[in-house]
Parts: C-alpha cells; sequence; structure tokens
C-alpha cells in the first residue's frame, strides 16, 4: 500500500510511499516528543498537535492541545528508542501507534503508550495521545 506521508520538517515535507517510510517518520515523531529540545519548542508542538488535541497522562490527568504546548521545561530523561513500537494503519492516512517507553525524570517509571496520528492535512499530526502506567513488578503484554 502506498503511503505518501512526508518526512522532514514538523510532520514532514518529503513525499514517502511506502508503509516502512511511514513507519520511520511515525517513530521520529514520537520520539521527538520524548525530547526536551523538541518537546518544549512551541512552534514545533503548535505544529505537530492537530486541532482538537486530547492526551491522557499516566497519571489520569486530561491535557488539551494548549496545555501542552505550554507546558514548563522539565527534564524527561526518556530512553531511546521506544520499546515495542508498533504501527497500525486504520486508514492510509490514520496510524495507531503503540509503545512502552521508559524514563528516569522521577524514578524509574514505565507507561504503555498509545497514539492516534493523522495525516489529512498533508503531514502528519497527532490527535490523540494516553499512558498507562505500568506496575514496577513488570511489563502487562
Amino acid at each position: 500500500m502506498a503511503v505518501g506521508s512526508r518526512t522532514s520538517g514538523v510532520g514532514g515535507d518529503r513525499m514517502m510511499s511506502t508503509p516502512g517510510d511511514a513507519v520511520a517518520a511515525l517513530r521520529n515523531l514520537e520520539e521527538s516528543l520524548w525530547r526536551e529540545e523538541t518537546r518544549y519548542d512551541r512552534a514545533y508542538m503548535a505544529a505537530l498537535l492537530a486541532p482538537g488535541f486530547l492526551e491522557f497522562g499516566m497519571s489520569g490527568r486530561r491535557y488539551d492541545r494548549v496545555a501542552v504546548i505550554e507546558a514548563e521545561v522539565q527534564p524527561i530523561g526518556a530512553r531511546l528508542p521506544l520499546g515495542d513500537f508498533t504501527v497500525q494503519f486504520v486508514r492510509p492516512d490514520v496510524a495507531l501507534v503503540t509503545y512502552v517507553s521508559e524514563d528516569d525524570a522521577d524514578g524509574p517509571r514505565r507507561a504503555n503508550r498509545m497514539s492516534l496520528w493523522d495525516r489529512s492535512r498533508g503531514r502528519w499530526q497527532l490527535l490523540f495521545h494516553q499512558g498507562t502506567a505500568v506496575p514496577a513488578a513488570g511489563l502487562s503484554q
């Protein structure tokens, strides 16, 4: 299936033609959210987050687009590359991304993560994200 994504810039601006290219682009975008230099770049985040973006954090809190864009800089401490990274295409321009995050910002933490990405505006934008804490005893399958 031809995917037709874009890869450089925020959400991409060079056409891609394979699902593998789209997976690589989505991995890069997800991992950019775990790097302080991009996560706290307001212009970058404003371009990356779709209108109506919503996040359910692993704390259970809800975050809207404005809250995420205006978040205060803090250490992230993520381990990259992201573990158990998978992409399922719901439609050619809609992707469900799942992975396991690990970070040490507030002590060791793991979470199962899910993001819904949309490419209807010519570039990948994040519509929804959820993090669910994983007990210290291990990862749920």
